[in-house]
């Protein structure tokens, strides 16, 4: 166990995918409009109760929990003039005091009864902008690298609404969302910084193997 947390949970939501419609009327399925949730028990495939409509590009047991940084509601409020619902961005955990430039990849958290891993930052779509009608909202997203992450889930237990947060394990090599959303979406050249990146044990297998073959590939050439 590490120091006393100043982290809290903001809102825990879940949710199945349904068919939305977009500010333009044009129908589509998705997940990302979860409810908030009183509790709900944590396996390591996800939240019961809640699923993705794209399996192809999201969840898998690498990325069973979305958390989104609660800090960033009002930056994005004031950007776009408007007020956002909660769990604008998919997540299942909206949090303080965990931002991308203060979460590592390997970190691990306990969350009410159960454990998460940081796996990777999370590598957001444009469902983000037909949700909001907000077209260039992705793309500031990737931008500011305040895209969230994902986890993996160590242990399952039941999560409630008020559940505290503790950090239980800081990863030895110190690469923080933020940094690896810097290499992975603006410095594809960079090879120190993927070697960095693709070091961490605890990494996602889907970046692992992306940053592996770019590294492959610039020593090549």
């Amino acid at each position: 166990m590490i120091e006393p947390s100043t982290r809290k949970l903001i809102t825990l939501s879940i949710g199945l995918p349904k068919k939305l419609q977009t500010s333009k009327g044009q129908d589509y399925i998705s997940a990302i409009c979860k409810q908030p949730s009183r509790e709900a028990f944590l396996s390591i495939d996800g939240f019961r109760g809640d699923g993705i409509a794209d399996t192809k590009h999201h969840g898998g047991p690498d990325r069973a929990v979305c958390i989104y940084p609660a800090e960033h509601y009002p930056h994005w409020e004031n950007e776009y003039n408007c007020t956002l619902p909660s769990s604008t961005f998919g997540e299942n955990l909206t949090i303080s005091g965990m931002l991308e430039n203060e979460v590592y990849i390997g970190d691990t958290f306990r969350v009410g009864e159960a454990v998460l891993q940081v796996t990777q930052g999370r590598v957001p779509c444009s469902t983000i902008n037909k949700r909001t009608g907000l077209p260039t909202l992705m793309k500031k997203i990737v931008d500011t690298g305040f895209t969230g992450y994902l986890c993996r889930v160590l242990g399952e237990g039941m999560v409630r609404d008020d559940s505290s947060i503790t950090l239980l394990e800081r990863d030895p090599n110190g690469v923080s969302i933020l940094y690896a959303n810097e290499i992975y979406f603006h410095r594809p050249n960079d090879l120190d910084g993927m070697k960095r990146i693709v070091a961490v044990d605890a990494l996602a297998d889907v970046w692992k193997e992306k940053l592996v073959k770019r590294i492959e590939k610039l020593q090549t050439t």
